[in-house]
């Protein structure tokens, strides 16, 4: 039992929505165009969790083995600096994990063709090259890029695409906020461990450029977010339901005052907190697409 809960602890379980949520907007783009096919949907949902799941194991062999995480880390638990899952237990885990994504996205390389096989093999180089390889992507400042492009752009329009063989514009303006919001969970992150990654060579984006910079990136995601509902609105004549998402904007409000005024370990209350905000967002969202 030990074990399990090790391995669940490795699997960050409370940043999995950002695999569910791409997955539930791109549905519902599909839902409401009469295009849908479940069974699509729901090997895609299971592909981009264990791409996830693929991508944190990774995160935390290579943070560990590059001295970016120790016992002392302000964040959540990981389990290699804490001598609870051996450097070859890991390793074997991530050929699994990403194994198991590959064999099982051949189906959705059957449904949607030769682009899904590309998505689906440039998707698992990336959540590798995120934190191995010798340029890894969290290490020079391309992490939050690279979680907009995958977590956003690919995993909503691209489950999309399954069911409508096309990227339209539609498709791509859904996922903004979808990897904006995702996104803002690593700038939390990053926030946090300022420090700590600066010492370690980690030179993310929040190293680069300052604490300043990072409560306004976070805050430029929010807004960016709250104006896409608007423009569909505009552009595509959605009804009023489409403005579900602003509901959130005392949650939004919140979680730029605990940027501003917590600190250190008290941050993971406000990583917690963004995590849940994107699921929320993501959801009533969905629901103003489809309705």
């Amino acid at each position: 039992m030990n074990n399990f809960n090790n391995w669940l602890i490795a699997s960050r379980p409370k940043t999995l929505l950002a695999a569910f949520v791409p997955v539930l907007v791109g549905s519902a783009l599909a839902i409401a165009e009469n295009i849908f096919v479940p069974l699509f949907s729901i090997v895609a949902l299971i592909c981009s969790v264990l791409i996830q799941v693929g991508t944190n194991f990774t995160n935390d062999l290579y943070d560990y083995l590059k001295g970016a995480d120790t016992e002392s880390r302000k964040g959540p638990q990981r389990v290699l600096a804490s001598n609870l899952i051996s450097v070859g237990e890991m390793k074997a885990a991530i050929f699994f994990t990403f194994g198991t994504a590959f064999i099982l996205g051949l189906y959705l390389v059957y449904a949607g063709g030769f682009i899904i096989l590309i998505i689906g093999i440039i998707s698992i180089i990336a959540g590798l090259a995120y934190t191995a390889g010798p340029y890894p992507l969290a290490y020079n400042g391309l992490g939050d890029l690279f979680v907009f492009i995958f977590f956003g752009l690919v995993g909503t329009a691209g489950t999309y695409y399954l069911h409508s063989h096309e990227f339209t514009f539609l498709s791509l303006l859904t996922a903004v906020p979808v990897g904006a919001l995702i996104t803002n969970i690593l700038v939390v992150n990053n926030f946090r461990d300022i420090n700590e990654d600066a010492s370690a060579g980690k030179y993310t984006l929040a190293v680069k450029f300052g604490k300043t910079f990072t409560r306004y990136q976070f805050i430029l995601s929010l807004v960016v977010s709250y104006s896409v509902p608007v423009i569909i609105f505009f552009k595509y004549n959605f009804a009023y339901w489409i403005f579900l998402p602003l509901l959130t904007i005392p949650l939004g409000v919140k979680l730029i005052k605990m940027l501003y005024t917590l600190d250190g370990t008290e941050l993971n209350k406000t990583l917690e907190l963004t995590a849940k905000f994107s699921a929320i967002f993501g959801i009533l969202f969905s629901a103003g697409i489809l309705l």
